[in-house]
């Protein structure tokens, strides 16, 4: 997919799609759409498919959700509903959209909830309790995804989890790559988190949810490919070796001048306990998709494959293969194609405090 020309909406971009099936069971993607001073929407597109069974183009459907709320918009006029992650939450019976909410404060993670994909109510802000002093309230926060069930929490209680990477001051990429390649990584302050909430089970729409708590490092930067960075991707889908997610990683290309750190945004492979979800059973050692392709390496922001959907193709029969979609350079939109190994591959690196890169 890429940007429609003579449509203002999407001049400086179409990237970074959530995806879903709908009630039809057609595939639907959620692109963000950005228009001039990066102003961002989030719109609605229907995937088309060839005879072989690849996506081989879009429909499209008009927007999702545009900046409207007041953690939407900006001073200036600008404002953003940015990077969708699309779950089908069963206890609920709907459809829940994380998304980067950016106003003059920051990118916030924001929730919306529909019933069919094409009616959305805003469900506000996520909140977060502190923890261990850690405050993730009035944080910049974004590339949340949802699990599709209850998942049992720490103290093994079923709620509502969503997977998240707090961005606190002084752990952005740019800011991590002018320190020295051998570092003490801040476990907690560079890491992926999952954090729960309790939710009503009896399939009745919610108005608002709760604060997120319980919460539990995931993962944090082990491997050089994702040395600057790790954060959020596709939203966990349950396979038989446990629950996959396409997660980010951020590394440093060779440096052009003395004052710039060139980035490179990569993709890795997580799989986690199906029963124990703060379980990493499996994690790649090397990138499953990195930049190669010159609508890869050129664009918007260079160098960038960035993860958002993920579509299980039971649909053609082979649960299997999964269809990933992800922003190409913060231009476009790519499709690629990840087949399930028959036994996870030995060697996934592990991520203990002691790890140092």
């Amino acid at each position: 997919m890429e940007p429609e020309p003579g449509d203002d909406r999407e001049t400086e971009g179409v990237l970074n799609p959530g995806a879903v099936r709908g009630p039809d069971g057609a595939l639907y993607l959620f692109p963000r759409l950005v228009a001039k001073g990066n102003y961002s929407r989030i719109g609605i597109a229907r995937v088309r498919f060839n005879q072989a069974g690849d996506p081989s183009g879009v429909e499209r459907l008009g927007i999702a959700l545009e900046p409207e709320a007041d953690y939407e918009l900006r001073p200036n006029g600008g404002g953003g509903c940015e990077d969708p992650r699309v779950t089908f939450v069963e206890p609920l019976g709907h459809y829940l959209m994380a998304y980067a909410a950016f106003s003059a404060h920051g990118p916030r993670i924001a929730l919306a909830i529909s019933k069919d994909l094409f009616h959305w109510k805003r469900l506000g802000l996520a909140s977060f309790v502190p923890f261990e002093g850690i405050e993730f309230d009035g944080v910049d926060d974004k590339d949340a995804s949802l699990f599709p069930i209850a998942i049992p929490n720490p103290s093994g209680h079923p709620e509502l989890a969503i997977v998240h990477r707090p961005l606190f001051p002084g752990t952005r990429p740019e800011e991590i790559a002018c320190h020295p390649k051998s570092r003490d990584v801040d476990i907690h302050r560079e890491s992926i988190w999952i954090s729960y909430c309790p939710i009503a089970t009896d399939g009745h729409e919610s108005d608002c949810l709760g604060k997120f708590a319980s919460h539990h490092r995931l993962a944090t930067p082990v491997s050089p490919w994702e040395r600057l960075k790790i954060g959020g991707g596709t939203p966990p889908i349950l396979t038989r070796h446990g629950w996959l997610i396409v997660y980010h990683g951020v590394s440093e290309l060779a440096q052009t001048s003395k004052s710039s750190h060139p980035l490179c945004y990569s993709a890795g492979v997580m799989v986690l306990s199906e029963q124990h979800p703060q379980v990493i059973r499996y994690r790649s050692v090397e990138p499953v998709l990195t930049p190669s392709l010159p609508q890869e390496r050129d664009g918007t922001v260079a160098n960038v494959v960035f993860p958002t959907g993920i579509d299980r193709r039971d649909d053609i029969g082979m649960p299997d293969r999964f269809d990933v979609y992800y922003g190409m350079a913060d231009s476009r939109i790519g499709a690629a194609r990840l087949d399930l190994p028959e036994l996870l591959p030995s060697g996934g690196t592990a991520d203990s405090q002691e790890e140092r890169i």
